[in-house]
């Protein structure tokens, strides 16, 4: 909810609280973004009127406002909130306060929102920003820039920000490369800007989804923590600026390429809205991305089908009995839907070729998918397809007769990259053409799930003219899933861009599934799959059991770290199950079948991990809303600094309940020292308090690195 006094705003979301002051005709400013204050009216005066900035030596004669819009020309000596022009000229914007006000938003997601306009009317531009408190405890803020002048006017820059306290002294990011991303690191929080950028054209494998920062050594359950990720899945920046005065802030932006945005009279720019997230530990952090993302209106409240995905199976050999042979294998292990990925389609022996060109590939399917659609229904199970719509080869006949399809700079093509260009959606010829093509094969195979994939970068990305296109191509690619969805309101979506690159919260609004790395070897998993977690529920995070050697690394692995490893997100196949063993068909039944007992508490729950000293342990779990509820996986992805490794907390449990514990799965990785006995509780369980577990900890037996095991909390009474 939001209250006010006197101008100065508070707005509450779960245990979040920011307090606004726009008691001044200068651009308001956040005095306090963290947990509730417990103020009354008199009380928030004064806070507001003590967090003032004392004027600081050789600075301005006036206190420097530290505002939601950073403005420059009242003596703000970091990046400005608003950067533009006319032809060179009225670059000294000033924003002013107009109104604000609270308001109501049609996003049931919003618990209080704050509406601000402001103005320069000698520069003639207005801007208008939205301040979200949401029930989740995100807060998030979009700015709209207007021109109200008559000239055109160039926006270069438009940044948002969120204080952030002098305590907070190390920052969290993560790099990544493709097949290994949402790789975490670490460093001091220093004076000076600490930044972030993606320029790919899309997220980008090594964008950081979660730009974070804390008290020193916060960690999963410890510090407190204030986050931010810019929601936006072409050009941007994350940043963290910290000042010699000490005061920080925490934003982001879209990075807009030179005269990608030139408004003419009364034409508008908006920002992505620019995400924040505080709270006690990453744990919470977290916690508030997955309860908003659980909150959209597209959220599917059905269970997460357990997917067998073609590509690693059969590659581009798409020969029909294989394929056939391949389903009926799939819903003999328990798989719900089945997913063709790439080369179907007209030319599609490899990646050289065909993409554009989506009609089925008769010299293959002679008989067009339709019956493999039919006998995988028959089977019990959903039908899929794969697609790459924003991307053409030049080797197709696509490409051949609409060369101006391709987005480039206008006097070259940009280099290729997979063989391929990209599709200029902005077009409205080829936006048409592939949107046609996709709901046509929707329609015709009934499909249920497409996989969307994206495998390159946006380089030297132009339309005519020779005008950058990277802010036009990211809005027509949301408005092209918007289109689909419109039309087929049942078809599910996975984000997949030649794996994690766009996993952004902007593509989650329009996607149903998360596809987090290309790499499912399942030792790279474990940290892909618990990074990329922080800010994507279990649900929507596909992680597959691939094959006992991993394609993409050459590691060869026992099928229960494969399906540990998958089984704590939404679970799926990427395997030959036609080469597979009886004996190993018939343990694969069994983790499917354990994943489907064990998704209603996954796909719900909250996401924990435990802060264990030792860097070789990986631990996370999942616990039902009334944690009555709970299942724990513990990875060795290394060997470790004590073997056994000791006790191991298992966090989020209720303090005061009593809970069964016992090992939920197979343990094949599991040593015993010179034929000396496992813990005393491994064979027949423990009964003891979630206090105990969550504070003290249980002994855990030694794994072998590359091995895991799976454990079950289940509540049986209250303590007290």
């Amino acid at each position: 909810m939001g209250t006010t006094d006197s101008g100065v705003f508070v707005l509450d979301g779960d245990d979040v609280q920011v307090i606004v002051d726009a008691r001044s005709a200068e651009v308001p400013r956040i005095v306090h973004w963290g947990r509730p204050l417990g103020l009354d009216a008199d009380g928030l005066r004064t806070f507001a009127d003590a967090s003032v900035p004392q004027i600081a030596s050789n600075s301005v004669d006036s206190p420097v406002p530290f505002s939601i819009v950073p403005d420059a020309s009242r003596g703000w000596n970091g990046a400005p909130g608003v950067e533009g022009h006319r032809a060179g000229s009225d670059f000294a914007l000033q924003l002013s306060l107009r109104s604000a006000a609270l308001d109501t938003a049609s996003d049931p997601r919003v618990a209080a929102r704050l509406v601000v306009d402001l103005v320069d009317d000698d520069l003639a531009v207005s801007a208008h920003l939205l301040l979200d408190v949401l029930h989740s405890g995100l807060v998030r803020s979009r700015l709209s820039v207007r021109n109200d002048g008559t000239a055109p006017y160039t926006v270069d820059a438009v940044r948002l920000g969120l204080p952030v306290p002098t305590r907070a002294t190390e920052v969290l990011d993560f790099a990544g490369r493709h097949m290994r991303e949402a790789q975490a690191q670490r460093h001091a929080l220093t004076v000076g800007t600490h930044a972030r950028e993606g320029r790919h054209g899309r997220t980008g494998h090594d964008a950081s989804l979660l730009y974070a920062v804390g008290t020193a050594g916060f960690g999963f359950r410890r510090g407190e923590v204030w986050a931010a990720q810019t929601a936006w899945s072409g050009n941007h920046r994350t940043f963290v600026e910290r000042q010699t005065n000490g005061r920080t802030i925490l934003g982001g932006e879209e990075i807009l390429l030179p005269g990608e945005v030139v408004l003419a009279a009364g034409e508008e720019y908006e920002t992505p809205w620019i995400y924040g997230s505080y709270g006690r530990g990453i744990d919470e952090v977290g916690t508030r991305f997955h309860r908003h993302l659980r909150a959209r209106s597209r959220h599917r409240a059905t269970v997460r089908p357990v997917v067998l995905n073609t590509w690693e199976a059969v590659y581009f050999d798409h020969e029909p009995g294989a394929v056939f042979d391949l389903a009926s294998s799939a819903a003999a292990v328990g798989v719900e839907r089945f997913v063709l990925d790439d080369g179907w389609f007209l030319g599609r022996r490899s990646k050289q070729a065909g993409l554009g060109d989506w009609t089925v590939d008769r010299t293959i399917w002679p008989d067009g998918l339709r019956p493999l659609a039919d006998h995988v229904r028959g089977l019990g199970m959903e039908f899929g397809l794969w697609f790459e719509p924003e991307m053409i080869n030049p080797d197709s006949d696509a490409a051949r007769s609409h060369p101006e399809w391709i987005l480039g700079a206008g006097h070259r093509n940009p280099p290729t990259s997979r063989y391929q260009q990209v599709l200029d959606l902005q077009n409205p010829e080829a936006y048409a053409h592939v949107r046609d093509a996709i709901a046509g094969h929707v329609r015709e195979l009934d499909l249920a799930f497409i996989k969307w994939d994206h495998n390159r970068d946006l380089i030297d990305a132009g339309r005519e003219g020779g005008r950058a296109a990277v802010h036009g191509q990211t809005l027509a690619f949301y408005r092209l899933l918007d289109d689909l969805h419109a039309e087929f309101p049942d078809l599910e979506i996975e984000s997949c861009s030649s794996g994690g690159a766009r996993s952004d919260l902007e593509v989650l609004e329009r996607s149903d599934r998360i596809w987090a790395s290309d790499c499912i070897d399942a030792h790279e998993r474990q940290r892909i799959d618990l990074w990329t977690g922080v800010t994507v529920p279990p649900e929507l995070l596909g992680s597959h059991i691939g094959s006992d050697v991993a394609h993409a690394t050459g590691r060869r692995h026992r099928l229960s770290y494969r399906a540990m490893t998958a089984l704590m997100s939404n679970l799926g196949i990427e395997w030959d199950l036609r080469e597979a063993s009886e004996d190993d068909l018939e343990a694969l039944r069994g983790w499917v079948d354990l994943y489907k007992q064990l998704r209603p508490l996954l796909h719900n729950g909250d996401v924990v991990r435990s802060d264990h000293p030792d860097p070789s342990l990986s631990i996370r779990g999942v616990v039902a809303p009334d944690r009555g509820d709970a299942v724990f996986s513990i990875a060795a992805v290394a060997t470790g600094v004590g073997a056994p490794p000791g006790a191991v907390t298992l966090p989020g449990l209720d303090p005061t309940a009593l809970y069964d514990v016992r090992s939920a799965a197979p343990a094949d990785g599991v040593l015993q020292y010179n034929g000396h006995p496992l813990p005393a509780w491994w064979a027949s369980g423990i009964r003891t308090t979630g206090e105990a577990l969550g504070h003290a900890g249980v002994q855990l037996p030694a794994l072998a690195p590359d091995n895991a095991v799976l454990i079950r909390a289940t509540r049986v009474q209250e303590v007290r």
